[in-house]
């Protein structure tokens, strides 16, 4: 199998599955990869242990895989996937472990259709040196959909993951699955971001603010097809650790690009498709485009 951007996410499924016995071709890179093929893949955690994989490291794929799973960030999506061509690639099954609501249709316009399983990822993993993953969270799971792959080779991804100690199920409908972490994750990201702050602070300094934007999103996601509750995603937030930040706002403090087109650029264009009014999303999203460096401005398509 192969891995798609061995950072925090990549990297860590990657080394597990490597653990398992799989054998594991990470794409990245050349810093990546010179690290990987003298050093094999790191890893720090506290849930596995410090431990140190061998696997193959390539700057692209060269010979058909099972499963390919691309972890790398939205906003550089477009120049990853070059790595993975579509004859390269054969049968194996794509597994996006993305941010956002978009990729799906993006890579099934570069892969055939019935290869596209998208999955979204729960853990809290970053890469601190190439090929070299610190593993924070006590917990890593994966949620595995799609309207177009058959349901048994995502079944058998299951069992693969699960083996490797990943906590891994599917799920009935792809769109559900990946609003439902969208919904969560956007207000979480853009207002810790835009008012440079954890968890504690955005939802009681903030609040007034919080509850606005989750039902100005809850309302574009009912106009989706996707119900979404209110009332829960402000019990969800309320029960996270006060100083949890989001990924975006670390990425802000570090000068990096932000995911920003694929959280709030997203919401902005299918608040267009459904005329749905989004005018927070809209102003927060002005705010944080001028930090969004590298990325595609939000509100186009990149």
């Amino acid at each position: 199998m192969a891995v798609l951007g061995p950072g925090g996410v990549g990297g860590l499924v990657g080394a597990l599955l490597a653990r398992a016995g799989h054998e594991v071709i990470f794409l990245g890179g050349p810093d990546s990869v010179r690290a990987v093929r003298e050093r094999g893949m790191r890893v720090r955690s506290g849930m596995f242990g410090d431990f140190t994989v061998p696997a193959g490291a390539q700057s692209e794929l060269h010979a058909p895989v099972d499963v390919c799973f691309v972890a790398v960030k939205q906003n550089m999506l477009g120049p990853a996937v070059e790595r993975v061509s579509p004859a390269a690639l054969g049968d194996g099954l794509v597994v996006p472990l993305l941010n956002g609501i978009e990729h799906p249709a993006a890579l099934r316009a570069r892969y055939r259709p019935e290869l596209v399983a998208p999955g979204v990822i729960r853990v809290a993993s970053s890469r601190v040196a190439p090929g070299t993953v610190m593993h924070g969270s006590p917990f890593i799971e994966i949620d595995l959909a799609s309207a177009s792959a058959s349901p048994d080779r995502l079944d058998d991804l299951v069992t693969l993951l699960d083996g490797a100690g990943v906590q891994a199920r599917t799920r009935a409908n792809e769109a559900a699955m990946l609003w439902g972490k969208l919904f969560y994750l956007a207000p979480f990201a853009l207002l810790t971001t835009a008012h440079r702050c954890a968890i504690g602070d955005m939802r009681s300094v903030h609040r007034e603010q919080l509850i606005d934007l989750v039902a100005e999103i809850a309302a574009l996601s009912d106009a989706d097809g996707v119900p979404a509750d209110v009332e829960a995603a402000l019990r969800f937030y309320d029960d996270f650790p006060p100083e949890a930040q989001s990924s975006m706002r670390r990425d802000a403090e570090a000068g990096l690009p932000l995911e920003l087109d694929a959280i709030g650029g997203a919401l902005l264009r299918i608040g267009q498709r459904h005329a749905v009014p989004m005018p927070l999303t809209e102003r927060l999203v002005a705010e944080l485009t001028p930090l969004s460096k590298g990325s595609a401005p939000a509100g186009s398509r990149g």
